[in-house]
């Protein structure tokens, strides 16, 4: 202690010495982010979202690399089983051999994925502006594109099991070409009829695909905890090709104008097109002959009778409807409640935007490593339920953070930062509540009614959407916001109370 009378602890050290550190580290920060901002290869936007940016590439850049390393629990025991001599006969396959062919399997289906999410976010992007240079009643347009999705939900998915899960992916395919070469159209009765074709078609890209999926993983005997693996890489690319999507439409608007977008999408649904092509159908049905003995309206009746006496599948349907409402409604507010804070420079939307596609694609990355946690913590059976209950439950938090701001609740000098920050949190969540989400739908919708009861899903998500795009005209922004933190709060009870009945039936079991 050279001599002194009061040696400093050494815990005192160890906290000095992590001060330090941490100084540091802000420090290095501090000057990479201003070395990347003075470099001139960034476009001339405001410091604070240059620093959003920046900050959020590095995060998905580490969470990239760090997970790279991760190993799925599942995979290291259906190995270890393999490698035991647990099979079944001489001419099971070989882990190697399996899990290429579940690569080959899921790289079919997420390549067209990832076409079609890319031609859907380039329409979404340009949608409003297209109308806008149009001189059209808006509302009316985007009214009629939600009331068409809520009148043939019901039917839509029936139709889905009964002629195919292939075959709607291509009527899919063709409506969104016709619906975008309607839109080059300035006629408003045109384009009415597009939204109609629209609400269809919509209901169709979030059922017929992930039926198809579902069903040909289980067709082809590939380990169910594999089913999450495929949801979380299409969170993952979701998140990515909303990214790429508004860089891309942008380009082709500059050089093609407002219907640049839309051209684009057509070629990519061509190409998507093609590629559903090579794949093999599935129907509602274990066997794929026995749909031609079963009618339409039995599908129609036998996939509501599920949905409403089966509790788990309707309260996985509710809990859906929450959680997407309410994401849905904080997209129609993030860029305003933004714009109100008035921040130095401006909003700058599709900066802002890209960091919160960021977030979703960190959200999917992280998800595979998070459900291992949750499953070696408490248990495999209920770790979807368990992770989705605390994913809606951080969600809610988050949510709950701007009303808190903006009312006073929160004491601080400057809200913007904390609402910026608070949005990331939701995204990411996004990123995650997308795959738990699939998970548990495959987990407890019947596969012969995958089609017909992820349609009966969306009646409720679009009343809630509906209810929340009329609350944000009619209500203040907090409150606005205290609704949706609610919604989510609901959904993490109501996905909570199914772990108890996993439990009870895995005991029954």
């Amino acid at each position: 202690n050279n001599g002194r009378k009061n040696p400093i602890p050494t815990k005192d050290k160890d906290t000095a010495l992590f001060r330090r550190l941490a100084c540091l580290d802000r420090i290095m920060l501090t000057k990479f982010l201003s070395s990347v901002k003075s470099s001139g290869i960034l476009p001339d936007w405001p410091e604070w979202a240059l620093d959003v940016l920046i900050i959020m590439s590095i995060l998905l850049a580490f969470t990239l690399a760090a997970t790279s390393f991760y190993t799925p629990e599942d995979e290291k025991e259906f190995s270890e089983k393999l490698e035991n001599g647990k099979k079944e006969s001489s001419k099971s396959k070989t882990h190697k051999e399996l899990h290429k062919e579940f690569n080959d399997f899921r790289w079919k289906y997420i390549r067209v994925y990832l076409i079609i999410m890319l031609a859907d976010w380039m329409q979404g992007t340009h949608m409003y502006t297209l109308y806008l240079s149009y001189g059209v009643n808006i509302s009316a347009l985007f009214l009629t594109g939600f009331l068409s999705g809520a009148i043939f939900a019901p039917f839509l998915g029936s139709a889905v099991d009964k002629f195919g899960r292939k075959r709607s992916c291509i009527v899919y395919c063709v409506l969104e070409v016709i619906i975008n070469t309607m839109e080059h159209s300035t006629n408003f009765t045109i384009l009415l009829m597009g939204r109609v074709l629209g609400g269809i078609s919509t209901n169709l890209l979030f059922s017929a695909f992930e039926s198809w999926m579902t069903s040909e993983h289980r067709r082809h005997g590939f380990p169910e905890e594999w089913l999450s693996r495929t949801y979380a890489q299409a969170s993952i690319v979701n998140g990515t090709t909303a990214i790429f999507a508004g860089i891309l439409a942008q380009v082709l608007e500059d050089n093609f104008g407002q219907i640049g977008p839309f051209q684009g999408a057509i070629a990519l649904t061509v190409l998507a097109l093609i590629l559903v092509l090579g794949w093999d159908e599935n129907y509602g049905e274990e066997n794929s002959g026995d749909n031609k003995n079963v009618s339409l309206y039995s599908q129609f009746i036998d996939g509501w009778k599920t949905t409403i006496n089966d509790s788990r599948v309707w309260r996985i349907g509710i809990t859906q409807a929450l959680s997407e409402g309410a994401m849905y409604t904080f997209v129609f507010m993030w860029v305003p409640t933004l714009l109100s804070q008035d921040p130095p420079g401006g909003v700058p939307t599709g900066c802002v935007f890209s960091a919160l596609m960021m977030a979703i694609t960190i959200g999917g990355v992280l998800f595979p490593p998070l459900h291992s946690l949750v499953a070696f913590i408490s248990s495999k059976n209920v770790a979807s339920e368990l992770s989705a209950s605390l994913i809606y439950f951080i969600a809610a938090i988050s949510m709950a953070v701007p009303p808190a701001c903006m009312t006073g609740l929160l004491k601080h000098n400057d809200c913007f930062p904390i609402l910026v920050a608070s949005f990331l949190v939701m995204e990411c969540c996004v990123g995650l509540f997308m795959p738990v989400a699939g998970t548990l739908r495959s987990k407890y919708v019947p596969d012969s009614q995958q089609g017909a009861i992820l349609n009966i899903f969306r009646l409720p998500l679009n009343a809630i959407v509906v209810a929340g795009t009329y609350a944000t005209d009619v209500l203040d922004t907090s409150t606005v916001f205290a609704l949706v933190s609610g919604c989510l709060y609901l959904a993490a009870l109501l996905q909570g109370s199914l772990i108890n009945s996993t439990t009870l039936r895995v005991k029954q079991d």
